[in-house]
């Protein structure tokens, strides 16, 4: 796995902060950020599917639940 360097600002109050109480700075970020794209493609995946379904007679939350159902099936 390869990594980037990634800059940001912060107010000085809060990094110090962080580090005196031996936050891992680096690992909440990564964290954070990890979830945010989880969040992000899920919400583009919706939007797809909206968009997909549109011309369909079966809503998104139909689309899920058949999809659940079929997987319980196997």
């Amino acid at each position: 796995m390869s990594t980037e360097v990634l800059s940001v600002r912060v107010r000085r109050e809060l990094k110090e902060e962080a580090l005196r109480l031996g936050i891992d700075v680096r690992s909440v970020i990564e964290r954070a950020l990890e979830e945010e794209v989880r969040k992000a493609k899920k919400e583009k995946f919706r939007e797809l599917l909206e968009e997909a379904l549109k011309g369909c007679d079966i809503t998104v939350e139909e689309w899920v639940r058949a999809v659940k159902e079929t997987r319980r099936e196997h």
